[in-house]
């Protein structure tokens, strides 16, 4: 017989989303239970990195000092050798911003520090290796969920059920909520290689030859993302193993002496990307939010900062909701109407790059010089304030409306 559990909100998704949502809820008195179906938050595949306006959030809730002293590097610039030739992109040091800078921390780091911040409100639950696998539904509205445990199945019922598990989010499946393709011509290739004490100035990415390479600093290793064509791995593997290495080595020469650390292919692990956004984001009783309302791409590494926009919009709106009762229809459609047009502009930002810029780059194959556009932004540093504001603090920034009550709201 299954277990149950009853509580005000239910989410579904340990990631930035899931766990922020969780942590504001829970510091406002409601009943949450957060379900994240791995044994822990080691993820290779995660983002890592904290955009100012993600800061801004932590400084409001008092979490910022903390949250800084955790183990991290900082940038104030996005530079990339494009042809030879750096080119920096962005310039967040020209901002007018308490932090201006984007912080690269492990994601698994953080989301340790919201799930401990969570923990100190009575009304936080973490249930570790619980995975969603279907809804509770009554007549036209969703009840709760049920989740599979070490221990079994178990019931969460609750008032709202929030899916925040990613862009295969079993929530927005089996809800038959619509998705809406924008389409991505790219994958990722993710494979790490040691390195070297004294490399961590090295530009953020390397495009030369029709390809592109990322390079993200995790302290003792490079975390690395080459860019290729969707569809196009099964090719790069038939030309076999060394070929693969010879491009790295042509990109970034530095690594050639490690190279060989990748010895099959199960240590290049292939991420397929999507961007997508769901048409409607929610149904009576259950709102998504994140990755899995609208799938981004790793283009500018803004999707936990998007995950983390959507949580503090989400809270804002559904403490005085749940102060009243229950959330309704139209407090779930307030929430996707107030970030729907963020998500909007900045997927249409991003599919354009990837159409105009990107895809064509990667086909060409050629040696390139950066377009006249990358090189104006070294010849007028000045124009970097504009890309670095967009990556910074992003279109139509959320701020923590909500104070902690001195008495718990009304249970629904």
């Amino acid at each position: 017989m299954s277990k149950h559990v009853t509580v005000d909100c239910c989410i579904a998704g340990g990631g930035p989303a899931g766990m922020m949502l969780g942590y504001l809820l829970a510091r406002s008195g409601i009943e949450v239970a957060v379900l994240e179906k791995w044994p822990d938050f080691f993820r290779d595949f995660r983002g890592d990195t904290i955009h100012p306006s993600t800061m801004e959030v932590l400084d409001e809730l008092g979490l910022l000092e903390d949250f800084l002293a955790l183990p991290h590097d900082k940038t104030t610039k996005v530079t990339a050798v494009v042809g030879g030739m750096e080119v920096t992109v962005a310039d967040l040091s020209l901002l007018n911003i308490p932090t201006p800078f984007i912080a690269f921390t492990p994601q698994w780091h953080f989301l340790n520090f919201l799930s401990e911040a969570g923990k100190q409100f009575p009304t936080f639950q973490l249930l570790m290796e619980t995975e969603v696998t279907d809804l509770i539904e009554i007549g036209d509205r969703i009840e709760g969920v049920r989740a599979m445990t070490r221990g079994g199945e178990i019931e969460i019922h609750a008032a709202l059920v929030v899916g925040a598990d990613g862009r295969n989010s079993t929530v927005r499946e089996r809800a038959n909520l619509e998705v809406e393709a924008k389409g991505a011509p790219v994958d990722v290739l993710w494979f790490r290689l040691s390195k070297g004490s004294d490399e961590s100035e090295h530009p953020f990415g390397v495009i030369d030859e029709g390809k592109l390479l990322v390079m993200i600093d995790r302290g003792d290793y490079w975390q690395c993302a080459f860019n290729i064509v969707k569809g196009d791995f099964v090719r790069i593997k038939g030309l076999g193993l060394e070929a693969f290495q010879r491009e790295i080595v042509r990109l970034v020469p530095f690594v050639g002496d490690r190279v060989g650390e990748l010895e099959d292919w199960d240590e290049i692990k292939l991420l397929s990307v999507t961007v997508d956004c769901l048409k409607r984001w929610f149904r009576p009783g259950l709102l998504c939010i994140g990755d899995a309302a609208h799938a981004m791409s790793p283009m500018g590494g803004v999707g936990i900062n998007l995950a983390i926009q959507d949580a503090v919009a989400a809270a804002n709106t559904l403490v005085p909701a749940f102060a009243r009762g229950r959330p309704t229809t139209d407090d779930l459609a307030s929430v996707q109407k107030r970030r729907q047009f963020p998500t909007r502009v900045t997927q249409a930002f991003q599919v354009a790059m990837q159409d105009r810029v990107l895809l064509p780059y990667l086909r060409s194959g050629k040696q390139t010089k950066p377009p006249w556009i990358l090189q104006l932004f070294n010849r007028l540093p000045f124009l970097r304030w504009l890309p670095a504001r967009f990556i910074a603090i992003g279109v139509r920034p959320e701020h923590v409306r909500i104070e902690p009550p001195s008495t718990p709201p009304r249970r629904a």
